[in-house]
């Protein structure tokens, strides 16, 4: 059986809370939905998907109304076990990783903070190859290479006819060529600036001398979908795996913790300013 994906899992995790909310025991919402109890048990603990009438007899007896809101709950369970390009690419891309494509691709707006790479959006191919070849330390070259067309193809989204919205906010540091060749900086740099141009991208730098702030933390990205805020997911990366914070609570801290961020990180004009600056001080 494969992991379930952040999609079906909050969408197992939405069906217990309505159904504890109508005060029905598992067994009750089963018979009077038509449904197993063990169908019913494996759709919320996100270990199957749901076909849409069994979907809509749930809804129903809970009284789901609203159509947004069951257009969105019909939008998770459809996408909970969607296929798309990046299946091409399985035997080199993890689940996890499988999951924020297959998020991105469906999202509305994305904000992130990286306290110590470009983020993979706005990656040239060369410094996507290059932190791709420090990161995964045991990856063949072919691996490397298929990591690389991955993180270009992610790229897409920016470009697609109801295109990402983008909002970065990059730590200064993160600016310097500390790590790649002056010229794959510089190339980097450059397409800050001209992504930056498109009105759907913003990216903002925050100062090397910025006061405390939440992204003293670590690096985050918060992923907002078109439906509803509840159904926003936050990504937490580390060396060898992927966290997806899908509580509604806790996604909320992590977007109140990015306001402050813009809020202490540089205006959009003078962040474009001081790319530029240390783009032409690359000898």
């Amino acid at each position: 059986m494969s992991d379930p994906t952040v999609r079906r899992r909050q969408l197992g995790a939405e069906l217990r809370r309505m159904r504890e909310a109508a005060d029905m025991k598992l067994a009750d919402a089963a018979g009077r939905t038509g449904l197993d109890t063990s169908k019913l048990s494996r759709i919320e603990a996100a270990r199957i998907g749901v076909k849409p009438q069994d979907l809509d007899r749930v809804l129903d007896l809970y009284g789901v109304e609203d159509a947004a809101k069951r257009t969105a709950l019909h939008n998770l369970a459809r996408d909970g076990s969607k296929r798309g390009w990046w299946q091409t690419y399985r035997d080199a891309i993890s689940p996890a990783y499988a999951d924020l494509i297959s998020l991105e691709a469906d999202a509305r707006n994305m904000r992130s903070y990286e306290a110590s790479l470009i983020p993979g959006l706005l990656q040239t191919a060369s410094y996507a190859r290059a932190t791709i070849d420090a990161i995964n330390m045991t990856s063949t070259q072919e691996r490397v290479n298929a990591l690389v067309e991955v993180r270009i193809q992610r790229q897409a989204v920016l470009t697609r006819p109801e295109p990402l919205h983008f909002w970065a906010i990059i730590h200064e540091a993160v600016l310097r060529p500390h790590f790649v060749s002056p010229h794959v900086m510089r190339d980097q740099l450059q397409r800050l600036l001209d992504l930056s141009e498109l009105p759907h991208v913003s990216i903002q730098v925050l100062p090397l001398d910025a006061t405390a702030h939440p992204g003293m933390a670590g690096s985050f990205t918060v992923i907002g979908f078109p439906e509803t805020s509840d159904l926003d997911v936050v990504l937490l990366e580390n060396l060898t795996s992927a966290l997806y914070v899908e509580d509604p609570t806790e996604v909320s801290i992590f977007g109140s913790a990015f306001e402050r961020l813009r809020a202490a990180a540089l205006p959009l004009d003078k962040s474009a300013d001081l790319i530029e600056h240390l783009k032409d001080s690359i000898k």
